[in-house]
């Protein structure tokens, strides 16, 4: 296998065009989601996550996501990237995650977390205008909106599209990163949106 065609020359080339086209912030631009059915396998994703890059471990509750998490933890940051967990300040405390992800579902849980951690950086899912203020209000650090274009995810919505994201962009207090099927060609479709990155499942899975 050629180089240039190789999972890891794959991912540092998302890694890369989401670097140019994000919005300069002191964050990652490049988050990658765990997804049980799609990616079943969270540490092949962190072994191959670009320094600066982060992962964000959806667990869904499964028994062993403390052990998991753990061990994600080690990885990501023995390779200068980062880790979110998901819905579980808890957890993300005990294994030295980097921050937590709220689905938009847990914005309750999430004031509550809030109000107890100021170190760890929230991100909150969002799916509407109303979704990115209310994120907002609750004092999260950034936003993934989705989904932008036609995605994969069983529990994808209509796609929000390019121009409506930039809009949303606009008018977000927060920085935002898009979500929904982000990959290299419709990357280039939100250049210069105001994005602060992107974030994405199925791309990054079909680097592994």
């Amino acid at each position: 296998m050629s180089l240039i065609s190789s999972p890891y020359a794959r991912s540092h080339r998302l890694a890369s065009l989401a670097e140019r086209i994000g919005d300069a912030v002191n964050a990652p631009r490049l988050l990658v989601l765990t997804d049980p059915v799609r990616t079943p396998d969270p540490y092949v994703l962190a072994s191959r996550l670009p320094a600066g890059s982060a992962l964000v471990y959806r667990h869904f509750g499964v028994a062993d996501r403390y052990e998991t998490a753990g061990g994600l933890a080690q990885l990501c940051h023995e390779r200068g990237a980062y880790l979110l967990v998901s819905s579980d300040l808890e957890l993300a405390d005990r294994i030295g995650a980097d921050g937590v992800h709220w689905p938009e579902r847990f914005y309750a849980q999430a004031a509550q977390a809030r109000a107890r951690s100021y170190t760890s950086w929230f991100t909150a899912a969002a799916h509407s205008a109303p979704a990115l203020q209310k994120a907002a209000a609750l004092g999260m650090d950034a936003a993934l909106l989705s989904p932008i274009f036609a995605s994969n995810s069983p529990s994808a919505g209509s796609a929000i599209g390019a121009l409506r994201a930039r809009l949303l962009i606009r008018q977000s207090a927060l920085p935002v990163y898009l979500l929904g099927g982000i990959r290299d060609e419709t990357m280039r479709r939100i250049t210069n949106s105001g994005a602060a990155g992107f974030a994405m499942v199925e791309a990054f899975n079909e680097t592994v």
